[in-house]
Order: structure tokens, then C-alpha cells, then sequence
């Protein structure tokens, strides 16, 4: 299929490219990108004018959670990857907390496999760093190189022992596989919600800041320690942005990601008890939410992900207390990112998409991220103002458990073309 895409704003970071012009895509390809192309078979040409709309790389979502092996009841493969393309986000990589836990190369291979079959999106595994994701035993990391995954993590769980972790982060190391960590003491993590006032005055158990920062510090630590690098998934704290910050201005190779949820939401959103509020890490403070925001303006806070967590409603409609944690994200990322950052010029739509793209990418070796000629066209076309209503009821997803039903957004996608193929046709699902 060819594609002429006329007239819209392309933002491409990693060429500096920020300016009006024209895409053309052939075979699956970013073949030419500039002003005013001419075809001279533009009969066999699909053209899309972007008049007025952003053009940029597809999203690269690097922390979510598909449920499939085992948990398709709340989102499979092909459901996952569906509210992926409605959301922008072309490329996801998956966490291994399925049943069986992806801690060998049969599950990392019957996800590649069904997803070449059903989905929409490209879809790259992580496995766990430990087998059963229970602290106790390496799994095969160099295995898992070669079996095509893009990192590790026990993301759920910590590794609780600093030793398992140090070994881990060497191994990883020699194979140049990406180690996720998930950074929670649980010693001291036993609450619901952030530790606080709010949660005396619901009458909740409260978890602290400590429990994460303990253990960002920690991985910090081991990785200035070992030479090695290390990824910090979802952070919530104002310390825990500081602690990164610091670690970054002495070299320590560490980069992290935040969720939407951290920088538009507190802890206020669970009043009622609402459990589509409750999440891992809890949301936090006015001022964590704020230290979040500045980790994303100075460049601390790498990349923005979903964490997305379908879980069912019986799941979630039940006392808070049972209530899993998490939400789901995928289909209201980029209008969150826009309409909270860039519409309110905490960052430029170029920061925002490096953030949401070009750096993951990046993070997990991946060559997504980018409109370079020669690159897979992976593509969304996207209004920055048009407002719509999240409605949960319309998403893709399996599961419904967002706690923006009600907002209005803007920044829906009108097109994603994953690998040169349009998979969202003027906001709706091919």
C-alpha cells in the first residue's frame, strides 16, 4: 500500500524535524518525508490530508499488561492491541505476570506467535527476571535473548533480595537485555492507598512513600555499584524523582518511566472508595504529582507508559480493600499526556512524543521511535485541540477499569498505520 500523508505537522525528535510537511509511504516504509511531494503515479496512492492535525511517530507504550497467557478473561492479545491502535500506540511491551509466568522460552515464543496471528499493534515480550516471578531463582536471561525479548522484569513484584538483583543486573548486562524494576519494599507496603490523611479519613490502611523510594534507592545503588544500567517502572514520589535526579548528574545509568495517572491524579481520586483509583503505586500528593510534572519538564522522568491493567469488573467492583490493583490506559495516554502537558506548556508536543516514543524505543533497543526514510511506518495522525468525552463502554479493551470515564480529552487518534498499514480509519477500527 502507498500512502501520501499531505500537509500535517510532523514532529519527529529524532531527526528535528518540527514543521509542516508531507509523508510518503510505499511497501511498509517512511520513503521520503518533506515539503510538497509529487508522485507521479499519485493515482495509485491513498493521500490523507493532515491539514491542521500532528503527524508523528506511533507511540511506544513499554510497560503493559495484556493478561494473555492465562487471564483473557480481562484482555488477550488481540483485544489488548486493538485499544493499543485506538490510542496511538503502535508498539507495546508486554510484562510477564501471566499464567504460566513468561519465565521460559514456550511462553515467550506463544506470544510471538499469536500475536503475528491477531494483533494489531507490534507486540514485543518481557519475561521475568526470576522464575514464577518469586525472588528465588534467575531465569534464563541469555535464553531470552535469543528468543526475541526485549527485557526482564518481575513487574507485580520486586526482587526482594538486593544480591538476586546485583546478579541479575550483570547478566542482563552481558546479553544487553533492558532490566525493569519494580521498585517496592513490601515490608512496608501492607495499606491500599497512599499513607496520609485522606486515607485516616477513609479509614485505610496507608502505604508510604518509603516503599518506593527505599527501593529506587536501592537499584540505584546496585547500579552505580555494578556499571550496569537499570530501568525504574511507574514512579509516584517526589523522592523518588530527586533520588533519580541526583543519580543521573553522577553518571549512574538509570532511566525511568512515569503513568498519566502520576501527573493528573491524587490521592483525593479515591474518595468514595473508588476502586478504579486503586493502583500500585498509589496515587499520591499535590505535591508528588507536582515533583512528577518537573521530572518530565527537566528531563529526569525518560518515558511516559500506561501500566495498563485490565482487570474485570467483579475485580473491581467489590470493597476496597479486595479490589485489585491498576487500570487501564492505552486509549487515553496520548490525550492525557496532551491535554495535561503540552496544552498546558509543561512540555512542547516534540518532548512529549520523545517521551512516548523515540525514548522508549530507545530504552528497550527497539528501531521504533522515528520518521527516518527507511524506517517501519509506524504512524499516528492526531488534532491536538479537538475535545472528545471518554466514554468506557466504546473502548476495545476487554476491561473497563478507568477512572476517566466522564473527561473530556482531546488528541484522539484519526489515524495509527502500524508497519504501513492503516489500522484506525478516521478514529474507528479497521
Amino acid at each position: 500500500m502507498k500512502l501520501l500523508i499531505k500537509g500535517g505537522h510532523v514532529v519527529d525528535p529524532k531527526n528535528n524535524i518540527d514543521e509542516v510537511c508531507d509523508v510518503f509511504i510505499d511497501k511498509g516504509i517512511i520513503c521520503d518525508v518533506g515539503n510538497d511531494i509529487e508522485l507521479d503515479d499519485i493515482e495509485s496512492v491513498e493521500v490523507i490530508d493532515a491539514t491542521g492535525k500532528y503527524v508523528t511517530p506511533g507511540l511506544v507504550d513499554m510497560h503493559v499488561h495484556l493478561r494473555d497467557p492465562g487471564f483473557t478473561y480481562k484482555e488477550d492479545i488481540e483485544s489488548g492491541t486493538k485499544a493499543a491502535a485506538l490510542g496511538g500506540v503502535t508498539s507495546v511491551a508486554c510484562m510477564p505476570n501471566t499464567n504460566p509466568v513468561c519465565d521460559n522460552v514456550t511462553v515467550v515464543e506463544y506470544i510471538k506467535s499469536k500475536a503475528k496471528q491477531v494483533a494489531a499493534v507490534n507486540v514485543y515480550p518481557i519475561a521475568a527476571i526470576t522464575k514464577g516471578l518469586q525472588s528465588e531463582e534467575l531465569a534464563p536471561i541469555g535464553s531470552f535473548k535469543f528468543a526475541g525479548v526485549v527485557a526482564i522484569s518481575d513487574d507485580g513484584k520486586p526482587v526482594k533480595s538486593a544480591g538476586l538483583m546485583r546478579r541479575a543486573l550483570e547478566y542482563a548486562d552481558m546479553f544487553d537485555v533492558t532490566v525493569i524494576s519494580h521498585c517496592e519494599e513490601m515490608s512496608i507496603a501492607e495499606g491500599y492507598m497512599n499513607e496520609g490523611a485522606v486515607a485516616t479519613e477513609l479509614g485505610l490502611k496507608g502505604i508510604s512513600n518509603c516503599a518506593e523510594e527505599i527501593m529506587v534507592n536501592r537499584e540505584i545503588n546496585l547500579a552505580e555499584n555494578t556499571g550496569t544500567a537499570v530501568h525504574i517502572a511507574h514512579i509516584s514520589t517526589k523522592g523518588s524523582v530527586e533520588a533519580i535526579r541526583q543519580a543521573k548528574q553522577r553518571g549512574v545509568r538509570v532511566t525511568c518511566e512515569t503513568c498519566p495517572h502520576y501527573f493528573t491524579l491524587t490521592e483525593e481520586a479515591v474518595r468514595g472508595y473508588n476502586t478504579n483509583a486503586k493502583m500500585n503505586p498509589p496515587l499520591r500528593t499535590d505535591e508528588d504529582v507536582k515533583a512528577i510534572i518537573e521530572g518530565l519538564v527537566d528531563g529526569t522522568i525518560d518515558a511516559i507508559a500506561t501500566d495498563h491493567a485490565p482487570h474485570h469488573l467483579d475485580e473491581k467492583n467489590c470493597e476496597f480493600d479486595i479490589a485489585l490493583n491498576g487500570i487501564i490506559g492505552l486509549e487515553t495516554s496520548l490525550g492525557l499526556s496532551v491535554k495535561y502537558l503540552v496544552n498546558e506548556n509543561m512540555l512542547s508536543m516534540s518532548d512529549l512524543i520523545r517521551k512516548m516514543s523515540l525514548n522508549p524505543s530507545n530504552i528497550l533497543g527497539l528501531s521504533k521511535g522515528s520518521l527516518s526514510v527507511g524506517a517501519s511506518a509506524d504512524v499516528i495522525i492526531f488534532d491536538a485541540q479537538k475535545e472528545y468525552t471518554v466514554d468506557v463502554t466504546k473502548f476495545a479493551s476487554k476491561s473497563k477499569n478507568s477512572p476517566y470515564d466522564g473527561f473530556v480529552l482531546c488528541a484522539k487518534p484519526e489515524y495509527t498505520i502500524v508497519n504501513g498499514e492503516i489500522k484506525v480509519n478516521r478514529g474507528e477500527l479497521v
